[in-house]
């Protein structure tokens, strides 16, 4: 039950939502003039794999070391 309220799952959902939203931004919805205003940089694509590679290391961290609940001492 202490796995359900781990944050690194809440910020991993969330950075992940985010990060597919821009993606997908970035590869189908891109036009010359946002690239004219980044100076050429597609800033979706390239933040949008950032935040999918931050998610990764979120949700990989989570598993690695799961919340340890102590036992309560009666």
């Amino acid at each position: 039950m202490a796995r359900l309220f781990d944050l690194r799952w809440i910020i991993a959902l969330l950075f992940g939502v985010y990060g597919v939203v821009l993606l997908v931004l970035g590869i189908g919805f891109e036009t010359d003039e946002d690239r004219i205003k980044t100076g050429g940089f597609n800033v979706n694509l390239w933040v949008g794999i950032g935040m999918l590679v931050f998610t990764a290391l979120m949700a990989t961290w989570a598993l690695v070391r799961p919340v340890q609940v102590p036992e309560e001492s009666k």
